[in-house]
This record gives structure tokens, sequence and C-alpha cells, in this order.
């Protein structure tokens, strides 16, 4: 058998991507949004959804000089056999509009990649492509996999088990009853965007009481086939519903927590369910619910399972990978595992020079990067860090990232202010992975995509005040040497500095705009947003030279 080429393909509900499979292995993976620079592909309605990912499909070819002729199958992460209409309580009209769009989905894409042939393309099923961007990328072969998110064609849920790459579904919940779709609700219910800020929720938990608890028990709750049951629920007789960018009271965050709460609960005992059918020790996951840390870390210190691998790109855009993956799996060329979340563009260094020169900045090449930048952040200066390619998925991981000193209490505000963000927001440090034991508490001792949260020590909550939520935790991202060694040297450089070997970590963006992506991205926000210094492969550019001039 020749090489074997998957393409994979999300365009339906929201966050478009695509993300290329070669022989089984990843070789690229990137949103939509990277490119066209719209947060989670959105447009107005009704072409919020469905956004074809053209950009980024032609740039996962290119990146492994392909045509689309070449291509042996496109995956489509949506099956529209599957879709029962109205079982979601939705506008049938709207439903059958959306599997309309499905079924001419391979010529519109055959339209934007010109060779392909629509033939190529192949329905998954969505929570099979979610299934599979959790238990063929991870670092087992074998796994108990759960997914769950808002919805699918026909379910919001499944449970299964993974064996040698072969996926066995034990459970699926069938719509209207969706765990996602509930925290959806509430989010829109609290003033923000669905499908879009519901981290936004969980963040303002923290600073509630659970005390609708036992209320939300009797709605929402898990079975004992495997799945759940959501009951409608009257949000009125909770708190008041909130306008976007209106003040939240304590109501409000009591909401929050009793939510977030019920969906731990939940979630715990659908994971004690499917150990129970499987007796595996690893638990892989994917779904936007996969992407609320306070939940997995839950999951992670409560559950009966060992580990707990999370896809990155836990939301629908993550369904792209998974689609091709199931599709290499399917032809026994074997898949995964994924070796990181840098999936996305990269500029070598005489590219980024160019940009450089072209945009008339002044700019250096510092012997040692990670001196010269560790030494603005001991000066308490915010850095742009621009390095290498860009994380697939929603973290900032060390690749587009902002960062800043954690020792100073007042750079929470500061760079949510930089951001345009709520200021009841935390902002998420990294650590040298060789002392994260020191620092922080609970949780994985490995944690490279920040999708978990850990207690911080008490002796250490002071000394690094700005990374430490109002609940005690921080959401920690761990950097190990072999995987990035400029970004060790760089904390290590800084820890000589200050004694903390912890920096503050947020992505490169402002409020409702993409995380920065290529360079042009890079040299606005660096112009628009209060930032000191840009960090962008070998050189530096300092804010008051490039504002001086």
């Amino acid at each position: 058998m020749g090489e074997m080429r998957f393409l994979g393909i999300n365009a339906i509900f929201h966050d478009p991507a695509a993300a290329l499979v070669v022989d089984g292995e990843i070789v690229a993976a990137t949103e939509e949004e990277r490119f066209s620079r719209r947060k989670h592909g959105k447009r107005p309605v009704p072409f919020s959804a469905w956004e074809l990912p053209e950009k980024a499909a032609a740039w996962c070819l290119d990146q492994a000089g392909l045509r689309p002729e070449d291509l042996d199958a496109v995956a489509y992460s949506y099956d529209p056999d599957l879709v029962r209409h109205g079982g979601d309580g939705q506008d049938p009209g709207w439903e059958e509009l959306r599997t309309t769009y499905a079924r001419r989905a391979p010529n519109f894409l055959a339209g934007v990649l010109p060779g392909l042939d629509p033939g190529r393309v192949r329905y998954v099923p969505h929570h099979i492509a979610h299934a599979a961007s959790a238990g063929l990328a991870a670092p087992y072969r074998d796994s108990a996999v759960l997914v769950c998110d808002g919805r699918g064609e026909a379910v919001s849920h499944l449970a299964g088990r993974y064996q040698d790459g072969k996926l066995t579904i034990l459970a699926a919940q069938e719509l209207p009853h969706s765990l996602g779709l509930m925290y959806e609700e509430v989010t829109e219910y609290l003033g923000f965007t669905r499908s879009s800020d519901e981290y936004k929720v969980m963040a303002l938990a923290s600073y509630g009481e659970p005390r609708h608890l036992p209320k939300l028990r009797e709605l929402v709750y898990a079975t004992e086939d495997g799945g759940f049951r959501v009951e409608p629920i009257d949000w009125q007789s909770y708190a008041k519903a909130l306008r976007p960018g209106e003040r939240w009271s304590a109501d409000h965050a009591d909401l929050a927590a009793s939510v977030q709460a019920c969906l731990e609960e939940v979630l715990l005992d659908l994971a004690r369910w499917l150990y129970k059918q499987t007796g595996e020790r690893h638990l892989t996951m994917a779904g936007g619910v996969a992407l609320n840390c306070v939940a997995n870390t839950r999951l992670l210190v409560e559950g009966p399972f060992s580990d707990l691998w999370v896809q990155p790109a836990a939301g629908d855009a993550g369904t792209a990978l998974g689609g091709a993956l199931h599709l290499s799996e399917c032809v026994g060329e074997g898949a995964g595992p994924m070796r990181g979340a840098d999936l996305g563009r990269g500029w070598s260094d005489d590219e980024l020079a160019r940009w450089l020169s072209n945009a008339c900045v002044a700019y250096e090449r510092p012997i040692d990067l990670a001196a010269v930048v560790a030494e603005e952040l001991a000066a308490d200066r915010i850095v742009a860090w621009f390095q290498g390619r860009s994380e697939y998925g929603p973290r900032a991981l060390g690749r587009r990232s902002l960062l800043a000193h954690p020792g100073r209490p007042a750079n929470t505000e500061r760079l949510n202010q930089v951001k345009g963000r709520e200021q009841f927001r935390p902002i998420a440090p990294m650590v040298l992975m060789e002392r994260a034991q020191e620092i922080f508490q609970r949780g994985p001792e490995i944690s490279p995509y920040m999708l978990f949260v850990h207690d911080v020590r008490p002796e250490w909550r002071d000394r690094i005040a700005a990374v430490v939520h109002v609940d005690g935790t921080a959401r920690v991202q761990t950097v190990d040497r072999a995987d990035d060694p400029l970004l060790a040297r760089t904390l290590e450089q800084f820890d000589k500095r200050t004694g903390l070997p912890v920096l503050v970590n947020t992505s490169l963006n402002t409020a409702g705009r993409p995380m920065v992506d290529d360079p042009r991205d890079a040299l606005e926000c660096f112009g628009a947003a209060p930032v000191d210094v840009l960090a962008i492969g070998p050189f530096v550019v300092r804010r008051a030279e490039v504002f001086s001039t």
C-alpha cells in the first residue's frame, strides 16, 4: 500500500477547521478563524455556521506539498443520514437547511479545492470524529472514551472503548437531552455568547456557592444505562437574566456555581459507569464539555480512571482531526499519537525578518533571546511571544502567548485590561515541568495543554498572586525542556532573576479577536495593545523604540 493521505473537515456548527493525516501521522491542523480573523468562524445568521475552512484546508495541503487530487479521502465530520429532524427542539426548517447543506458539502468542497473529486468525501458521524480525536490521538492505544458536547446529528454524548484502534460504542444519549446545550443556555442567560463564552461561566462559578444544586439534581442526572437526562430548566427561578455587559451579582455567581457543580457530578457518574463497562485504566475525552478544566480535574481526582487525556482541540474544530484519523485507522494505516498541539503555521527566521523590515519596524537579534526576554519580564514588562508553529485549539501554549510577571498581583487586572476582558476572569501560569509539583498540587503531574486546574500550595499563593484564582486554583501549563527548549530556558532565566519558575501565560489576542496567527496579526496586536516587547522568532521589537520614531 502506498502513502495514504486524508484531509479532515469541520464545517457544520461552528469552529470550521481542517487537518491532514498522512500515513497515520498528523501533519497539520488549524482553524479557519486564524486566516479569516472571524472568531469561531461566525458570520451573521444564517451564515454563522457551515463556513468552509477553505484557507485552512489549502494551507494543510500546501504544508505537505499535496494537491486536492492527491487525497485518498476527505472526512466531513457530520453525517446527514443520521439526523432526526426536531429531535433537539430546534425549528425543523432550520434543521432541514443544515442537513441539505451537509448533503451538498462534497460539491462545495470541490468548488473551493479545485481538483478534488466529490466522490472522495466521506461522512464521519460527529461524535465518532470527536471520539477519534481523543482515543486515536492519545499516547495510549487502548482507552475508554467519553464525548460530551452540545449536539451532533441526533445525540449529544458518546461513551465507548478503543482497543487497538477500534471503537466500540457502549452508550449514546439522544437529543434533546444535552449537557452541552444546558451549559450554553446558562451562558446566554448570564449575558455571554453561547457556543463561545462557556469558559466565562466556569470562571464566574468560583465566585459563588452551589446553593441551587439540590434543585438542579432533580432536573439533570445520570441514568443507569450510561446516559443522562436534562429536563427543561426555568432559569428565571434562580436569577434575573443579564444582558450583554451587565454587571453580575452574587445570585448570578451562585447560579454559575450550581450549574458547574451539577455538570461535574453527572460527568463523574458517566465516568464511573464507563469504567464498570470497560475496566480500562485510561480515559480519553473530547467534545466542547471536555474544555471545562475544572470538571476535568474533578474527574481525574475523584473518578475511577488512573489517567485522563483530553484532546487540546476538544471543541468542534477537533473533529477535523478526528475525522482524518478515523479514516486512516479504517484503512489499516494506524493513527496518532498526537505529539503536540503546535500543528499550525510557522515562519522561518528569514521570513520573519522580511516581515519586520517591510513593516519598517526597528528590531534586534539578541545572542540570548531567553535571557533578554526574562530580563524584560523581571522588570514587569508585558511580552508578546510569537514562536514556532501556532497551536491547534483554543489555548495559548507558548506559541502565541502574552507573558508577564506572576508575582505582581496588579498584573491580573493589567492583562485583562490589555485584552479587554472581564476582570473576574483568571490568567494562567506556565511552569517548568520539574518544578510543578513543588508549587501546585492536585491535577496531573504533566499538563502541557492547560486543561486541568491545580491547587496552588499555600506557601506559593502570595508569591505568584497574579495567577491564583479566587478559589486558590490555577489552570497550569507544564513546560518540558525536550518539547520546548526556548520557552524552558526563558522560564529558567526568569527564575534566576526572581526566584519564580513561573510565568503568566495568556493568549496573544484582544477581546473578540481570534488568537494571533501570522506575523501581520502579531504586529497589529502589538501596535494596538499596550504591550512592551514583541519576541517574534529570534527577534525582539521594543514598543518604546517603535513608537518613539
